[in-house]
């Protein structure tokens, strides 16, 4: 049966959702949205379900900038359904060596576009914390906290080892599942249709899109396809006869009860930003040391481990995410799962929150899930024109999906509407690997802004 779209999306995660409800803003009609699996289902929601425009790319920043002005107009039109707060994100060092550069990092990125540094000593300080709930009347940029003692009075859960820590404030989290739906439903309501099928193949003429083939017998033809298949991007890129440069990593991410109140539920996002050993009794070392398989287990671990609390006030749960070892893989589904990854990572926060080491010896029973980040070498995004006339793509939004979602959806509507574009759209399409000084960049390229 062959019936025909002006628009074809390939995924119905936040990505393929968001570039169909930007589209109906930009008037766009007749638009099919196409995923074998429910919509928002895949990696949506395997995050922290954070945001923040705390990015060391000018092009990165902007783009979130963007993204979070349209989170807070559309949780301002929607009385907030997906919950948007603006707690921040706290990073907290324990080196005192690595407070210089840390300034350095956060007074370039405010340089950038995102809001002033503010500095606080003990003796001098105007720091205010973040409202829970909410995000109006909240400050931006960030403030630098120096010295355990002042840490301590506003996060009395942290060790008393931290020397400093940085409050990034246009950051927060928000419900990932209900951002999505109220896009979904809104473009819904304005004739995007949704086929649970899977896109099995692309029919080009003339170098032109002409159709999409779909695994339930249907032929759709149409001008115009929109690659938005998260971890799948590289497989539909191919049949297009485009091989797009991303590759897919499996994160994991925990989720148990603290029941003994260890995390404040009012807490920002925290962060360990320090490499560190595990916290092992003796006897658990020298014996994870001795075998192969879990020598590992006592080396060195990156920094960024970090947590938040889940849910409202009456909620016990917190999150626990570390990628420790990160590992790039072919997608499959459902994703591998390590079932060590809950203790890893709560030994590594109870670094930072020496309280959590009360869990140690009975770990309370841990949820466990996980996705894929599907990035390019340099973590910026693919959104824009392919080869193909007629073919677009939105895509490898690794680990920053539902931050960066407005935006890139917005973005993506305008390239296929040939609106104005921002000044930020040529870092993100595919022709920038077309240029020999950006490939040179891409070899020297330092940070990626990933956690």
């Amino acid at each position: 049966m062959s019936t025909h779209a002006e628009i074809v999306i390939c995924g119905a995660g936040i990505a393929g959702v968001s570039a169909a409800y930007f589209l109906t803003c930009a008037g766009a009609k007749d638009i099919l949205l196409v995923d074998e699996r429910p919509p928002l289902s895949l990696t949506s929601d395997r995050s922290t379900e954070c945001y923040r425009n705390w990015w060391p790319d000018a092009a990165m920043l902007a783009l979130m900038n963007r993204s979070i002005d349209l989170m807070e107009a559309l949780a301002d039109e929607s009385g907030n359904v997906f919950h948007l707060n603006q707690r921040g994100y706290l990073f907290v060092t324990a080196d005192e060596h690595k407070i210089p550069a840390l300034r350095q990092r956060a007074q370039r990125t405010s340089g950038l576009g995102a809001g002033p540094l503010r500095i606080h000593t003990p003796e001098a300080s105007s720091y205010h914390p973040a409202l829970p709930e909410g995000f109006h009347n909240q400050p931006s940029g960030a403030d630098l906290l120096l010295g355990s003692m002042l840490i301590r009075k506003h996060f009395p859960c942290i060790t008393e080892r931290a020397v400093a820590a940085l409050h990034v404030r246009r950051a927060g989290w928000l419900s990932a599942q209900q951002l999505g739906m109220h896009l979904l439903e809104q473009a819904r309501g304005r004739a995007v249709r949704f086929v649970s099928a899977r896109v099995t193949g692309l029919e080009m003429e003339k170098g032109r899109m002409r159709a999409v083939r779909l695994g339930n017998g249907e032929r759709i033809t149409t001008p115009t396809f929109i690659n938005a298949s998260g971890p799948f991007l590289k497989e539909v890129g191919q049949m297009l006869g485009v091989d797009l440069p991303v590759f897919s990593e499996l994160h994991l991410k925990a989720a148990f009860r603290d029941h003994l109140g260890v995390v404040s539920r009012g807490a920002p996002l925290l962060i360990w930003d320090d490499p560190q050993t595990l916290p092992w009794a003796d006897e658990e070392r020298t014996l994870l040391a001795a075998e192969e398989e879990t020598h590992w287990l006592t080396e060195v671990f990156p920094s960024g481990v970090h947590t938040r609390p889940e849910g409202g006030a009456e909620s016990q749960m917190i999150l626990m995410l570390w990628e420790c070892r990160p590992r790039a893989m072919e997608p499959i589904w459902p994703p591998p799962l390590d079932g060590m990854y809950p203790e890893i990572a709560l030994r590594g926060l109870a670094t930072m929150l020496p309280g959590l080491r009360q869990y140690l010896d009975k770990i309370p029973r841990p949820q466990l899930d996980g996705g894929y980040y599907t990035k390019t070498r340099e973590n910026r995004p693919l959104i824009g024109p392919l080869p193909v006339e007629g073919a677009y793509v939105i895509g490898a939004l690794s680990g920053y999906g539902i931050m960066s979602a407005c935006a890139a959806g917005e973005l993506l509507a305008a390239h296929v509407t040939r609106a104005e574009l921002p000044a930020y759209a040529p870092a993100f399409t595919l022709a920038r690997y077309e240029d020999v000084e950006y490939l040179k960049r891409v070899e020297e390229w330092e940070e990626s802004g990933q956690l």
